[in-house]
């Protein structure tokens, strides 16, 4: 017959047995040429990489350097324009004052009673071209007072006759 059946003290149950069993998988064989090739395209992988790296570090730098001489270059370019343009305006300014002084020369009435007997023949009035006329002793001048009490002496109906 078969087992006996025994009481069982533990509380896991029994490891059953597969039915099979695993065959590792075969790989075939490489020889120590193809191993070595491996190795050798590995290394160079690695040093393609490394080289790569490099390469790109530098290139990296370059830009990083190139960005700033080209910042610093517009600097420069702005700079100057701007001590250009300081520099036409000093001149501007130079110029400015010699024209007011010139003006205030010309506006100087010695000055400009020479150029007009120079240029255009004036001379002085003597005694004779002066003419005196005799005006009558009327005032003609009205005052703001007057105009204001006519204002006041119209009346509402003044103002509507000289509408209508």
């Amino acid at each position: 017959m078969g087992m006996p059946y025994r009481y069982q003290y533990e509380t896991s149950p029994r490891k059953v047995k597969p039915e099979y069993t695993r065959k590792p998988k075969k790989y075939p064989k490489k020889s120590s040429m193809t191993r070595k090739k491996v190795k050798i395209e590995k290394n160079v992988k690695k040093e393609f990489v490394k080289k790569a790296k490099i390469i790109f570090l530098v290139l990296f730098v370059f830009s990083i350097v190139f960005a700033i001489s080209y910042r610093n270059s517009l600097i420069n370019e702005a700079y100057s324009k701007t001590e250009g343009l300081k520099s036409n305006l000093e001149k501007i300014e130079r110029e400015n004052e010699q024209i007011e002084v010139s003006i205030d020369n010309s506006l100087n009435l010695a000055n400009i009673e020479q150029s007009a007997k120079e240029l255009l023949g004036m001379t002085k009035l003597t005694s004779k071209q002066t003419i005196y006329i005799t005006l009558p002793k009327q005032d003609y001048i009205e005052s703001d007072s007057n105009k204001a009490n006519e204002k006041k002496k119209r009346t509402f109906l003044d103002f509507l006759k000289d509408i209508f």
